[in-house]
């Protein structure tokens, strides 16, 4: 393809945006509220994965020994199990950490009538998981190996956040297929109007000898350059929002802090932004060609 015919093509890329102007700035704002609306989804959606998160680092799985073990087993054990793919972290607690924690937390000064360690024999593990669905499958390893007493689990805990991740990714999925199949369906429309108002001028050029391409093209255009914007003004305007957003939310309810930590706005919009556009390119592409291969026939 020569140089010029490429600029012919973007050029009226460019001119059918104009010739159908409220058609087209139509199929613009349809689109882009669509995707303002999966802007907001997504950063109240990442947001709350991120909470989610931060629940399951927090849940753990204790693994109890017979007694007698000796630590250099407790600590072969840990070797193993930091092995596994599941795992993300395993702490040992020694039978001093554990007294020395225990009187902390609930003996305070009236720890002093204590000439032993009562708690000798509770050295133990704590096991952080990488995704707490992987839990069950952990816990059947444990309770295999020689020595294990006790293994203690939080079940429902496990359960529940593995439970709202899933709930979470087929929300996503629902929406997200929403509101491909309602912005595909608007730009179909905005080039099948183009093509219907340009139908001489087409027979026109075929006439005179122009290819399939470069009768196609322009409308192929017009779609991606539409999904484009279409995208971009949606981002702008959910950048501000969300922006403005986290800073009342944490300035009006501090309290919220302790158990509610926003992302930054940058960390949010470097993974929205080009899945954005990228969602407006593809819907774009797809339902101008769909349309020009189903109504142009040339």
């Amino acid at each position: 393809m020569r140089l010029s015919t490429f600029f012919y093509t973007i050029g009226q890329g460019f001119r059918n945006l104009t010739r159908n102007r409220w058609y087209t700035l139509a199929s613009i704002a349809t689109i882009s509220a669509c995707l303002f609306l999966f802007g907001m989804f997504y950063s109240i959606v990442t947001n709350f994965q991120n909470v989610v998160k931060t629940a399951e680092e927090g849940v753990s799985v204790t693994v109890v020994f017979d007694e007698g073990i000796t630590e250099d087993q407790i600590l072969a054990v840990k070797s193993d199990v930091e092995k596994r793919t599941e795992v993300r972290k395993v702490d040992y607690v020694s039978a001093d950490d554990a007294w020395n924690g225990f009187k902390k937390e609930y003996l305070g000064e009236y720890a002093d009538g204590f000439t032993e360690n009562p708690l000798a024999d509770s050295a133990n593990l704590q096991i952080y998981l990488k995704d707490v669905s992987m839990q069950p499958a952990l816990v059947t390893y444990l309770e295999s190996i020689n020595g294990v007493r006790e293994v203690n689990r939080s079940e429902v805990t496990a359960t529940t956040l593995s439970g709202v991740n899933k709930l979470i990714a087929y929300i996503s999925l629902g929406i997200i297929v929403i509101l491909l199949a309602v912005s595909i369906f608007l730009i179909s429309n905005t080039v099948t109007i183009g093509i219907s108002v340009r139908k001489e001028e087409i027979n026109i050029m075929k006439y005179i000898g122009a290819t399939d391409f470069f009768v196609r093209a322009p409308f192929v255009i017009e779609g991606i350059l539409i999904g484009i914007i279409g995208s971009l003004v949606p981002l702008g305007i959910s950048y501000v929002i969300y922006n403005k957003t986290i800073l009342y939310v944490s300035g009006k309810f501090s309290m919220l802090s302790t158990f509610l930590t926003f992302l930054p706005v940058d960390t949010v919009f470097n993974n929205l932004a080009p899945i954005s556009v990228a969602i407006g390119v593809g819907i774009g592409f797809i339902g101008s060609a769909v349309t020009v291969r189903r109504h142009l026939h040339v």
